[in-house]
C-alpha cells in the first residue's frame, strides 16, 4: 500500500518514506510505528496497544515509545509541540489526524503514482555526472556481500578523484542497494545524467565482475564489459572500470589525470580482503561493529604494514571510539590519541590518499589543533573534488566558521542527497552557533529521525529548544539523552569533547545545556 499525505509518501511494499522527493532514511521500528498509525489513523491507540504491536507484548519503558514517537514526528517534519500530523491524546493515547491518500501496491504502480514535487527533481551539473550503484551480489553465499560494496566503494573513490566528473557520494547511491528502480528515476533523483550499475559473482577463489554504464536520461546503454580475475588481482579491478567509464564520459579529461598514480595495491589479495570486510563493518555505522572493523583493518595492515588504507579505518574506528564514548572510561584520552598516530602513519605511507588527510584532519579538528585540520581537510579536498564528509563540516563549526560550514554543506547536499543524519546533525548546530535556531531546529528533528540513538543530536535540539524558550520539548530532549548517556555531564563530558576555537562558542553551547536541564556535573 501507498499512503500520502502533504508532500510525504510511505510505501509499505519497498518500505520506503519520501519528502518532497527525497528518499528518508528511518529506523525500522519508526517506519512500523509510521505504517500502524496511518493504517488505524480513524482510531485512537494507546499506548500499550502500540507497544504490543511495535514490540510484540514486552516490556519496555515509557521514554522508548517517546523516542520512537518523537523520531516518527521527525521524519514528518513534524513536531511534538505542533503535532500536525501525529497527535497525542493526554492519558489515551496517539492517533495520525492528518489527510491520507491510499493508492494500490506494486513497485511499478506506485511510482507512477507519487506525487510530484517541483524540488525532487535535481538539476543536471554542468559537468559529466555518475551515480554507482551498489553491485548486486550472485555468489551462492550471502556473506560475499562485502565484496560486492568493498568494489563499488573503490570505484566511487578513484572516479572522485577525477576533477571533470560529479561523483555521486557513496551514501546516497547505497539507498538504492537490493531495490529495483528505473535508472531514469535514479538520474532525477540524484540529479545525474549516467549511472553505473553492476554485478559480482564469487566462486572459490574465481571473480567475475560486471559492469554497464546506463545514459539516466535515455535509458540507453553505453558501455558494459565483464571481468574475470581471481582473488589476488582483484584490486586492480576497480581502478580498470574507473579509467574506462572516465574515457567514455569526457573525451576532454586532462590525460595526466587520466594517467594518474594509482593507489598502491595491497601486497596481498588476503589483505585486502580483510580490509573490504572492515569497511563494510564500519561503514554500516553500528556503534556495536566499531571494534569489529578495528580488528579486521588490523589484521590487513599485519598482512601488509604498507596498506594506507588500512590505518585510515583503524583511526575512524578509534575516533568514532572517542567521540561516541564507547568505553566504559568516559574520559579516557587513549582512542584520541591512537586515532591521531594511525592517521599519520596512513598519510606517511601515502601522501595522495584523500581519506588519510581528511582522518587525520578530523582527529586534529578533535585535538583543538584546527589550523593543522585545515590544512589537511584543503589537501584532502585537493585530491578529491567531489570531496562531501561531514567531518569537514565539523570541523568548521569547531573552529567557529559557521557560515563556510553552512556553505559547504549546502554545496555538498548536491554531491549527496541523501546525506547522512550525521551531517543533519552538523548542520544544525551550525545554525545553532550561528544563533538562527529556527534554521537549526529542522535539522535536527532530522537527524534523530533518521538516527534515534545519535546522542548529539538530541543534545544540540534540547539546546535549540532551550534558547527559543521551549521548555516542555527541551527537557524531553534532554531526558532522551540522559536516557542513552546517563554519565553525561556539561562540565565533565561535554568539556571534554567539543575543542572549540572560541572560547565564546562553547559557552553559548553549554548556556543552552544548562537551560534544558542537563546537569553540569
Amino acid at each position: 500500500m501507498l499512503y500520502s499525505f502533504e508532500s510525504i509518501s510511505l510505501d509499505t511494499n519497498t518500505r520506503e518514506l519520501r519528502r518532497g522527493g527525497k528518499l528518508l532514511s528511518v529506523e525500522p521500528k519508526v517506519f512500523d510505528l509510521l505504517v500502524h498509525l496511518i493504517a488505524n489513523r480513524e482510531h485512537v491507540i494507546s499506548k500499550d496497544a502500540l507497544i504490543a504491536t511495535l514490540w510484540d507484548g514486552r516490556t519496555v519503558s515509557d521514554s522508548a515509545l517517546t523516542t520512537c514517537i518523537n523520531a516518527a514526528r521527525g521524519a514528518l517534519g513534524d513536531s511534538g509541540k505542533e503535532q500536525r500530523l501525529i497527535k497525542t491524546l493526554p492519558r489515551k493515547g496517539f492517533r495520525f489526524v492528518g489527510a491520507v491518500r491510499e493508492m494500490p501496491t506494486g513497485a511499478t504502480v506506485l511510482r507512477d503514482a507519487l506525487p510530484k514535487s517541483p524540488s525532487a527533481a535535481l538539476p543536471l551539473p554542468d559537468k559529466p555526472s555518475i551515480a554507482v550503484l551498489p553491485f548486486a551480489n550472485l555468489s551462492d553465499d550471502l556473506k560475499q556481500e562485502y565484496l560486492a560494496d568493498g568494489i563499488v566503494e573503490d570505484i566511487i573513490t578513484e572516479l572522485s578523484r577525477f576533477s571533470e566528473l560529479f561523483v555521486i557520494a557513496r551514501n546516497s547511491s547505497c539507498q538504492y542497494k537490493g531495490k529495483v528502480v528505473d535508472v531514469r528515476q535514479i538520474g532525477h533523483e540524484l540529479g545525474v545524467r549516467y549511472v553505473l550499475e553492476g554485478s559480482l559473482r564469487r566462486r572459490g577463489k574465481h571473480v567475475r565482475i560486471s559492469a554497464q554504464l546506463v545514459d539516466a536520461e535515455s535509458g540507453r546503454h553505453r558501455w558494459a564489459d565483464r571481468y574475470d580475475c581471481d582473488l589476488s588481482s582483484i584490486f586492480g579491478v576497480h581502478d580498470e572500470v574507473a579509467r574506462t567509464i572516465a574515457t567514455v564520459l569526457s573525451a576532454h579529461l586532462n590525460r595526466a589525470e587520466v594517467e594518474r598514480a594509482l593507489l598502491k595495491p595491497p601486497a596481498s589479495w588476503q589483505a585486502y580482503d580483510y580490509f573490504l570486510r572492515a569497511a563494510h563493518i564500519y561503514n554500516s555505522e553500528a556503534r556495536d561493529g566499531t571494534s569489529e572493523a578495528r580488528a579486521l583493518a588490523a589484521r590487513a595492515v599485519e598482512l601488509d604494514p604498507q596498506f594506507a588504507r588500512g590505518y585510515v579505518i583503524i583511526a575512524s574506528s578509534l575516533i568514532r571510539t572517542w567521540v561516541n564514548r564507547l568505553e566504559p572510561d568516559n574520559y579516557n584520552q587513549v582512542p584520541l590519541h591512537q586515532a591521531h598516530d594511525f592517521a599519520l602513519k596512513a598519510v606517511q605511507l601515502e601522501p595522495s590518499l584523500a581519506q588519510a588527510r581528511a582522518i587525520l584532519g578530523y582527529v586534529l579538528s578533535r585535538k583543538g589543533q584546527h589550523d593543522a585540520a585545515f590544512s589537511e581537510f584543503s589537501r584532502a579536498i585537493e585530491r578529491n573534488p567531489n570531496y562531501t564528509d561531514w567531518r569537514y563540516l565539523a570541523a568548521l563549526v569547531l573552529a567557529g566558521e559557521t557560515q563556510k560550514a553552512i556553505q559547504f554543506s549546502l554545496s555538498s547536499m548536491r554531491l549527496d542527497p541523501l546525506y547522512p543524519a550525521a551531517h543533519a546533525g552538523w548542520i544544525g548546530l551550525a545554525y545553532y552557533m550561528a544563533k538562527k535556531y529556527t534554521d537549526a531546529a529542522p535539522y535536527l528533528r532530522e537527524a534523530i529521525a533518521r538516527a534515534p540513538v545519535f546522542r548529539y543530536g538530541h543534545l544540540w535540539l534540547a539546546a535549540t529548544y532551550a534558547q527559543q524558550g521551549d521548555k516542555e520539548e527541551a527537557c524531553a530532549c534532554a531526558a532522551e539523552v540522559l536516557r542513552i548517556h546517563p554519565q553525561w555531564t556539561n562540565e565533565g563530558t561535554g568539556r571534554a569533547v567539543y575543542r572549540f576555537k572560541n572560547s565564546s562558542d562553547i559557552e553559548h553551547l553549554m548556556a543552552g545545556f544548562r537551560k534544558a536541564g542537563l546537569p553540569d556535573r
